[in-house]
């Protein structure tokens, strides 16, 4: 056969490839999505606003007592009670440094040790994904659910606001005020930056998922390197690693309610966090091509 004729018959086997890794994402996020864990996750985040609504409504049509923000808490709580709109950047910056890592953790961490463990993993090679498509798969399931549950804080933060609370045109950090739609973009846009500021974990949990054949170790694996960062980044005296940890510029997402917009923390943050993702994703490759899975 000739060279021609190789390459004629080769040719239409890529839109199938590429049609068959769509389907393996669309398959792979049904299965993760309709997991009771999946919408147990998404539940827990969505209630994180509503509690902090109700209390700060109790807190402040209680008169004998001082205004909300006045004992401290997440930032944007003192101007919930004039914009409903605020409680979306302060319910954000309440769940990003716990909640939604934890959550993006435990999806992350299960990913491929979930398969490994539950013995599906070797069926999975064993179709024609091969073992970086796969795993290209899996990041990016991982992803969209670092999209979704970000949505999911900021969609139920949103209805409670407005809900509970007055909502109309937006001061920013910097003292101007902008109007109501222009605030729901920069709404939109600081939900996007929170779920951009996951990547870098979600592809330090998918290498973690890989060196182990048990989903709960590799969850609390996961879990527990970013307590580790959070506390190292809370250490003054290892100030000079701080820039270098994937949580330091998460709270950069701030700077989008200024104007101008400060641009410096947030390129830092996604160069950081698009280097995490290079790092170990790249080491997860590396560890899942390699790896002998077991009949």
């Amino acid at each position: 056969m000739s060279q021609a004729e190789r390459t004629a018959l080769a040719a239409p086997r890529t839109p199938g490839r590429a049609l068959w890794t769509l389907g393996l994402l669309r398959s792979e996020l049904t299965v993760m999505f309709r997991r009771w864990r999946t919408l147990a996750l998404l539940g827990v985040l969505a209630a994180v606003p509503v509690l902090i609504g109700i209390a700060v409504r109790i807190e402040t049509g209680d008169g004998s007592r001082g205004g909300p923000g006045d004992g401290g808490g997440p930032a944007f709580l003192s101007q919930v009670t004039n914009n409903g709109l605020f409680l979306v950047f302060a319910a954000l910056s309440a769940t990003l440094p716990v909640f939604l890592p934890m959550a993006v953790g435990v999806i992350a961490g299960d990913s491929v040790a979930g398969e490994a463990s539950g013995g599906t993993l070797r069926y999975l090679l064993v179709a024609p994904a091969g073992r970086t498509r796969l795993l290209l798969t899996k990041y990016a399931s991982v992803l969209v659910f670092c999209l979704a549950a970000t949505l999911v804080v900021a969609a139920s933060a949103l209805a409670v606001g407005a809900l509970l609370f007055p909502v109309g045109e937006v001061t920013t950090i910097s003292g101007t005020r902008i109007g109501f739609g222009e605030g729901m973009l920069r709404a939109l846009c600081v939900a996007v930056a929170v779920a951009a500021s996951l990547i870098g974990f979600a592809a330090l949990g998918l290498f973690v998922s890989t060196l182990t054949n048990s989903g709960i170790a590799a969850m609390a694996a996961t879990v527990g390197v970013l307590i580790t960062a959070q506390i190292l980044d809370t250490m003054p005296q290892l100030d000079a690693i701080h820039p270098y940890l994937f949580p330091h510029y998460w709270l950069s997402f701030t700077d989008l309610l200024r104007e101008p917009v400060y641009w410096d923390e947030l390129v830092r943050n996604l160069g950081l966090q698009a280097l995490y993702a290079a790092v170990f994703g790249s080491a997860a490759w590396a560890r899942l091509t390699t790896k002998d899975i077991g009949v």
